[in-house]
């Protein structure tokens, strides 16, 4: 059964179509990626298929009590409720069951004999409901997934609307998973999640009972949860099967089918204008007009097949200007913060050579902006020493842009950065995404994207050797990120990454840098290393206590009866399968079978009429049984 289905959304900004005729069913248990480029619509559709924007046309149909939850980009919070109230808020009848136990518990003590029996009958059973419906462990599920977003319990207490945009946006999700909502709609759910974050969140949703419908720009993210990927192009929708490298893979194979298809039709309609020019008029004059007929039909389903216009791709090319020393950069002793009694991080050595690729991860707030700033000579260590190498050019993408001038058009901010003649900037950034007017617009004015896609139009002009990026995929759509990380691999130079994206970590890494309780780990074996790592972690600090192992124990019985229940469930809906395949199979041979009685009624052959009929009854009388085989292995399913 669908739980949601949306039919001909049709949306218009102002004079701008963003949606045509949209289509989407949802079922129970999906995992989609809504996927396409910057602007092309899929916030919209979020917002019109959980009900907080109007279509202009075209109906959502939803099914009876089906509850939604929503994550938009940007989250308010109305009120002074605090982080603790508002999740605490989602378990509203187990707080009202726990005061109805202690007004109980109040009179269980009363001298009255009847107030003390009524009391007393009345407990047991609303004790046995509250305990069903979680209401001894509601607080540790609320301390798990806030503390899985990176809500610590410095914020328990704070009202909402103190809260940072990011920690508003990771308390709505915390929210929406402790609701568990039949349909769960998550626009960006990890743009302010680090890595630890993304990771966790991940393992939740895997888990999740529920549909689930993602926008995201994390390629390793989508490729864990989606089964089914929608890409939103031109207006239109287009459905794939598999995860986000089984929709590459197939739209690379459609997009080759279509131009085979188009070459081979294109030949054809060459043909018959051909032959239709060269005996039009003759002796083969009625040869000729049905040849344009079929003409007429083929030019009619080219242009109905005729490929919808695709967004402007960027094109990035990353030239690594002179060649610097082997040394690159050179960190000793280095202590680094805003507060001398309070680093944010220390290290001792660490070296970086040309041509080494370095990704820098770690929690939020852990340092490793402030690291890369010390580098830069922004902002000073508090000890130690940073030294570059010789003939070192640094190029800097900041997680901010804060250098862009927004007062400044596109067009000016190229100027400004020393490009030659106007034909040639536009022609320049129209590599970027900027056609036509949009050179013109103003920095402030433009989305997250554009300011990223500005700022790496600024950084190839540096043909810097030494390029610092702090979290270049954020605001590029998938697309870019893909061309982003192709110039990235061809780069010659030097490259040190702060980034969350895990693919582009494993594609691009040589060696990572962890920072870890205020320490810079370093896994010269890069990201391989660094998960082996992770797992041991987990058996060593936490597994050395008694009470630590008992828990293990807990854990790992409780995995292993969930195994035993997930191969009993396997192997009840092999079986169901099995039987699935018998019955139509036999239900072929039931309608084969009633074909051939009729054919041999017609003849008049009444002895295979007889035979054929002896068998029908045989299938008849198995089908039955198997239908009731299959109704109880169903049954058994369910």
């Amino acid at each position: 059964m669908a739980l949601l289905h949306a039919e001909g959304i049709t949306k218009f900004y102002g004079a701008d179509l963003i949606l045509e005729g949209v289509t989407l069913t949802l079922h129970r248990g999906e995992r989609v990626a809504l996927v396409g480029a910057n602007g092309s619509g899929k916030s919209t559709l979020l917002a019109i298929l959980a009900g907080k924007l109007e279509a202009d046309g075209g109906r959502v149909r939803r099914a009876r009590e089906t509850r939604i939850g929503y994550l938009p980009q940007q989250v308010d919070f109305a009120g002074e409720a605090t982080l603790w109230q508002t999740m605490e808020a989602v378990f509203a009848p187990l707080l009202a069951q726990a005061a109805r136990l202690r007004e109980l518990e109040a009179a269980m003590a009363s001298e009255d004999e009847a107030t003390h029996r009524a009391a007393l009958a009345a407990y047991g059973p609303l004790l046995e409901q509250f305990e069903a419906a979680g209401g001894f462990t509601y607080e540790a599920r609320i301390r798990r997934t806030l503390g899985g977003l990176g809500l610590d319990e410095s914020l328990y207490h704070r009202p909402l609307s103190t809260l940072s945009g990011g920690e508003r946006t990771r308390a709505l999700l915390a929210r929406l998973l402790l609701e568990e909502p039949e349909l769960l709609l998550l626009d960006e759910p990890t743009n302010h999640l680090d890595l630890a974050g993304i990771e966790w969140l991940e393992e939740r949703l895997k888990g999740w009972k529920g549909a689930l419908v993602i926008v995201a720009h994390d390629r390793a993210f989508l490729d864990a949860l989606a089964r089914r990927v929608v890409e939103l192009e031109g207006g239109h929708l287009e459905s794939y099967r598999g995860n986000y490298s089984a929709y590459l893979r197939q739209r690379a194979e459609r997009q080759a089918l279509a131009e085979a298809t188009r070459q081979a039709r294109e030949a054809e309609m060459a043909k018959m204008e051909s032959y239709v020019r060269r005996y039009m008029g003759t002796q083969r004059t009625n040869q000729a007009k049905g040849r344009l007929k079929r003409l007429q039909r083929l030019e009619a389903e080219a242009a109905a097949d005729r490929p919808r216009k695709a967004p402007p791709r960027l094109h990035l090319r990353l030239d690594d200007g002179l060649r610097s020393g082997d040394l690159v950069l050179r960190l000793r002793d280095l202590r680094i913060g805003y507060r001398s009694d309070a680093p944010l991080l220390t290290l001792e050595r660490l070296d970086v050579h040309r041509g080494e690729r370095v990704a820098l991860v770690g929690p939020n707030g852990s340092g490793k902006t402030t690291l890369v700033k010390t580098i830069l000579g922004l902002v000073p260590p508090l000890s130690g020493r940073v030294r570059l190498g010789a003939g070192v050019e640094i190029g800097y993408f900041a997680q901010v842009q804060s250098h862009l001038d927004p007062e400044r058009t596109v067009l000016d901010t190229l100027l400004e950065a020393g490009m030659g003649s106007l034909g040639e900037i536009r022609s320049f950034l129209a590599r970027y995404g900027f056609r036509g007017e949009s050179v013109f617009k103003k920095v402030g004015v433009l989305s997250g994207g554009e300011r990223a896609r500005v700022a790496l139009a600024l950084l190839t002009l540096r043909r810097a050797n030494f390029l610092l990026l702090d979290e270049p995929t954020n605001h590029l759509d998938l697309p870019s990120q893909e061309v982003l990380q192709e110039a990235l691999q061809g780069f010659g130079g030097t490259i040190l990454l702060v980034s969350h994206d895990r693919y582009l970590i494993r594609r691009l890494a040589t060696r990572l840098w962890v920072i870890h309780e205020g320490q810079l780990l370093d896994f010269p074996e890069g990201y391989v290393a660094y998960e082996r790592w992770r797992r041991a972690q987990g058996d060593h600090p936490q597994m050395k206590t008694e009470a630590a192992k008992a828990r293990r124990r807990q854990w790992e019985a409780a995995r292993r009866t969930e195994q035993a229940r997930k191969r009993e469930a396997r192997r009840r809906r092999e079986r169901v399968a099995a039987l699935e395949a018998r019955i139509a199979e036999l239900e072929a041979r039931q309608q084969a079978l009633t074909t051939a009685i009729e054919a041999a009624g017609r003849r008049q052959e009444a002895a295979k009429v007889a035979e054929l009929g002896r068998e029908y009854e045989m299938l008849t009388a198995e089908l039955e049984a198997l239908w009731e085989k299959w109704m109880e292995a169903a049954e058994e399913m369910a």
